[in-house]
């Protein structure tokens, strides 16, 4: 397959390079200081990815390792959803609808701890997974494990939906309140204090530190690098000025990225709550219009889908290739298990973490079960994964030939759904990120860390698609490991919080609840309890 990434290298290769030395002219003895620049940065570059290339190389024989074609890992996120769909009564069913009422601003408190409202934390979360994994992922889901990859896609969406319940509760109990209003959550807290209250401070501590060295990692990659790639990859396909110019993409996205973190979650989710719902309507208008062209063909393509899950003729090998790679970039898509959303939603001003930890469960229903599915019916519909087009297209590339479908101009659509997706996955990611080098550094070196992550912008524009694709999965799904056993570990408590949570919700309905004084409230978790 040939990354887009290397494409792009190639092409500024060629752009530099081109017209210095006509055909049949010797080379002057005297090179332009301002040439061998370029060339030398060039060759440093391309140096730089073949290393790259062979560090990921190492790391997919220690992470991705198999048993009968499956890795392990992602059998521990597919166990995780499922067991905590069943340990937590099924509460990605059963607080759907409370979610949204959540949401909405019922239960806001502007008196509570925190720093963002319960919507601009989904937001912020929902910008860190509706990102390119719900476009370039199921697009490469299709392309690799055929359409039935979606159904597993889909699957682990709903049961990453009681993942995020449980992670997104700890971080809110187990947060930091720090002496100026800021917040500190997520793995990296619960991880250490939670393991701490269960007497094993010793595993949580290793669990934090590896876990937020995997984050600052995810950051990096699928946060940041594989972001920028696919959304030079979708603007280079629609405007061609781009195509041989990636480095000037990079840099404006470095800018831009630059500009926003620099404010911190407050920006970060003022921005996310303006760019989600836009770029989601967008996107799904979009689908929307070519399924209604489509029409006649749509029932078909559904059947498609949802009748080749178990059947063979997947690219990379039947049933257990459309398995593997559904859900593969499912995690890569809703984060469900992997528990970097819990650092966003750590920051909401609530007194009640479960209340929180019910708001999460609406990101993978949203970015997976409803945002993916579009996509792969929108890619399949059309018939692109069978055009002419699709041959030398990857990613978002094939999603583009899709929507090249309706009209010519239609991919100009698309390639600004991207770009926000892109952007909004990005700033948010640099947050999860940060948090996680504060953890590991103290606050005092932000500073390094925002640096590096602006820079990993630029270049994972002119990095080779594959590497940054397989970089950024390592490093994704990893986080499950520390993530899950604390998880597991603590969700006893975290049951019997919920169960609490539903007595007094319904309480609070009938006004009963004054009147009820043994429904004790939440445990409360403060920054010190644990210490």
């Amino acid at each position: 397959m040939t990354g887009a990434g290397s494409i792009g290298m190639r092409s500024l290769a060629a752009a530099v390079m081109s017209g210095w030395l006509p055909v049949g002219q010797t080379a002057p003895q005297a090179v332009p200081l301002d040439r061998l620049w370029f060339e030398g940065a060039l060759g440093a570059i391309a140096h730089a990815d073949t290393l790259f290339a062979r560090l990921i190389d190492a790391l997919r024989t220690v992470f991705f390792w198999e048993i009968a074609g499956v890795p392990p890992i992602l059998l521990w996120l597919l166990w995780g959803g499922i067991f905590f769909t069943v340990r937590m009564g099924f509460v990605n069913i059963r607080g759907f609808r409370h979610a949204i009422a959540i949401v909405r601003g019922k239960y806001d408190s502007n008196n509570s701890a925190g720093e963002v409202s319960h919507f601009q934390a989904l937001s912020t979360a929902l910008s860190g997974t509706v990102g390119l994994g719900n476009i370039a992922g199921a697009a490469i889901a299709v392309q690799l494990g055929g359409p039935g990859a979606i159904v597993w896609m889909t699957l682990s969406g709903l049961l990453g939906m009681s993942s995020k319940f449980v992670e997104c509760t700890l971080a809110q109990q187990f947060r930091e309140v720090r002496a100026n209003g800021t917040i500190a959550g997520g793995p990296m807290y619960y991880l250490s204090r939670g393991l701490a209250a269960r007497s094993l401070p010793r595993l949580g501590r290793v669990l934090a530190a590896f876990f937020a060295v995997l984050c600052i990692g995810a950051a990096m990659g699928g946060g940041n690098m594989f972001q920028a790639n696919q959304s030079w990859a979708a603007l280079a396909s629609t405007v061609p000025w781009f195509a041989e110019r990636a480095w000037v993409y990079g840099v404006l996205l470095a800018a831009l990225v630059g500009l926003t973190i620099i404010g911190g979650i407050g920006r970060i989710g003022a921005v996310a709550s303006s760019l989600v719902p836009a770029m989601v309507a967008v996107y799904t208008g979009s689908c929307l219009l070519i399924f209604c062209l489509h029409w006649s063909e749509l029932p078909h393509a559904i059947a498609t889908i949802y009748g080749s899950v178990f059947q063979p003729g997947a690219l990379s090998g039947g049933f257990v290739g459309a398995f593997v790679q559904g859900l593969r970039r499912g995690a890569f898509s809703n984060g469900a298990g992997l528990g970097a959303a819990s650092i966003a939603h750590a920051a909401a001003r609530t007194d009640e973490p479960v209340r929180e930890g019910i708001v999460a469960t609406l990101e993978p229903a949203i970015d997976t079960a409803i945002i993916c599915n579009l996509t792969a019916v929108t890619i399949v519909v059309t018939g692109a994964t069978q055009s002419t087009a699709a041959l030398d297209a990857d990613g978002v590339q094939l999603a583009a030939v899709a929507f090249a479908t309706v009209v010519d101009w239609f991919p100009f659509v698309l390639t600004i759904a991207v770009l926000l997706f892109a952007f909004s996955t990005t700033i948010s990611w640099s947050y999860y990120g940060e948090q996680a080098w504060v953890y590991l550094f103290g606050e005092d070196n932000t500073l390094a860390y925002k640096l590096l992550f602006i820079g990993a912008a630029f270049v994972g524009t002119i990095f080779n698609l594959d590497t940054v694709l397989n970089f950024s999965d390592i490093m994704l799904l990893a986080m499950a490991i520390p993530n899950l056993v604390g998880c597991f570990l603590l969700s006893g408590d975290i049951a019997a919080d919920l169960q609490l949570y539903w007595q007094r919700l319904s309480l609070e309905k009938t006004g009963a609840i004054a009147s009820a004084p043994h429904i004790a409230p939440e445990r409360e978790y403060t920054s010190s309890t644990h210490d």
